[in-house]
């Protein structure tokens, strides 16, 4: 990218031969070691499980540093964000590199409410599904196949058009997933609700009964979608960089993403932290048991929603949930033996030396599955709150891998740890 400033060269030695290497730095400060020459000069690979200290690629969207407990998109503090902006602003800002004027603004929500629509006939697919589909199987199979209905973007104007589509039409998929897993007739997207409001309108109205959005519950599904916008190179992200690396469309990418995101190590976090409370509720609400039990290292019992692999100091996004959860609980008065459970392991964790010393403070996982539990979303759609959120963040990084000149198809290597040659010994008669 044109903001990375080019610096003095690291000396690498491999046996007998030594390189020079080229560093960069980012307007951020962090520095990397170019190693494009390693492998053709040396023979050499790096080998670095999980690529934690890989760079996969140059990107001007978002800035984590963990050590601090700071994220910025486009240079903008998620603190702000979260408080000051609303998710189609965010959307915007990580597609297109700015904030929207009032005009810009309004426009892009207009073209969401055009788009919201799904064709008919693609109602046909979710029919097809059993009721016990996983949410995220159909929200993923159904945005691969949006490919069918809408051409191929050859143009600037045709992947905008795709864009706009796939953030409008997302959240009707993802409501009548829900729908069809309950057995309820799907609710079409109203032009006269927000973003946020619309998916709670579509996800709970039901025929015959009035449906009024309590204003607090979409904006605070509009802060929690822009708390999960987008946070650099993950394992969902990667994977749509991966996939549109080989010039595979914009749904298939994202496609690809949804799936990724769909795993327990990724995206099931939250919805791994309402598993957690109903197992300590299970047994008797022990709480003060399961806190020894995730003291204990022999023991296989970990607290969910606690601590963070990226975060080393505290999650930034949780400090702005955390507030917002309260609000939520109080006004909402939601009588729930989970969410009492919740705010002990909460207490707990915020004052027990053993968490304080391990920074095991509760994340952003640990607040949201709370919220969504008591704002009536199913455990089962939390993953999915989280592709809904994630969804401009993954369409940023894609257009921003397409229109990178560096960008070539991804291929990783590897150390080869099989069997060395070997002959072939014919097995009985041919």
């Amino acid at each position: 990218m044109d903001n990375a400033t080019p610096m003095d060269n690291a000396t690498l030695t491999v046996q007998d031969q030594t390189l020079e290497l080229p560093l960069t730095k980012g307007t951020e400060n962090e520095v990397a070691i170019g190693i494009k020459a390693l492998r053709p000069s040396t023979g050499v690979i790096t080998m670095d499980p999980g690529f934690a200290n890989t760079g996969s690629c140059e990107s001007a969207i978002t800035f984590i540093d963990g050590e601090k407990g700071i994220l910025r998109y486009r240079g903008y503090p998620i603190e702000d964000l979260a408080e000051k902006s609303t998710f189609s602003e965010v959307a915007y800002l990580l597609i297109y590199g700015e904030l929207p004027t009032a005009d810009e603004l309004e426009s892009f929500r207009r073209q969401l409410r055009r788009h919201s629509l799904l064709h008919e006939d693609m109602k046909k697919f979710f029919e097809g599904y059993p009721p016990s589909a996983p949410p995220m199987s159909v929200l993923s199979t159904i945005v691969a196949s949006l490919a069918a209905y809408y051409p191929v973007a050859n143009t600037d104007d045709d992947v905008n058009l795709n864009i706009i589509r796939l953030i409008a039409k997302l959240n009707t998929i993802a409501a009548f997933a829900y729908k069809k897993s309950v057995g309820q007739p799907y609710v079409y997207p109203c032009n006269d609700h927000s973003y946020a409001g619309d998916f709670l309108h579509m996800m709970f109205a039901v025929p015959a009964e009035r449906y009024d959005i309590d204003p607090l519950l979409t904006k605070t599904l509009d802060m929690l979608l822009i708390l999960h916008a987008d946070h650099e190179q993950n394992c969902s992200t990667s994977t749509v960089r991966m996939v549109g690396s080989s010039g595979a469309d914009l749904f298939s990418s994202i496609s690809a993403g949804i799936q990724a995101l769909s795993g327990p190590l990724h995206g099931g976090a939250n919805q791994a932290v309402i598993e957690m409370l109903e197992q300590i509720e299970n047994d008797g609400r022990n709480i003060a048991k399961y806190v020894e039990l995730a003291k204990d290292r022999d023991s296989d019992f970990r607290l969910m929603g606690f601590g963070h692999r990226v975060y080393k100091n505290f999650d930034p996004r949780a400090r702005v949930i955390k507030q917002k959860a309260s609000e939520v609980l109080d006004q909402l008065g939601v009588d729930d033996p989970l969410l009492d459970i919740a705010r002990e392991l909460e207490r707990i964790a915020l004052e027990d030396e053993f968490f304080v010393e391990r920074r095991l403070y509760p994340n952003v996982d640990f607040y949201s599955g709370i919220i969504y539990r008591a704002m009536g979303i199913p455990t089962n759609m939390f993953t999915v709150m989280f592709a809904l959120g994630r969804l401009p963040g993954w369409i940023a990084q894609w257009l921003e891998m397409k229109k990178d000149p560096a960008t070539r198809i991804y291929r990783p290597r590897q150390i080869y740890t099989g069997s060395t040659e070997r002959a072939y010994e014919v097995i009985g008669e041919r």
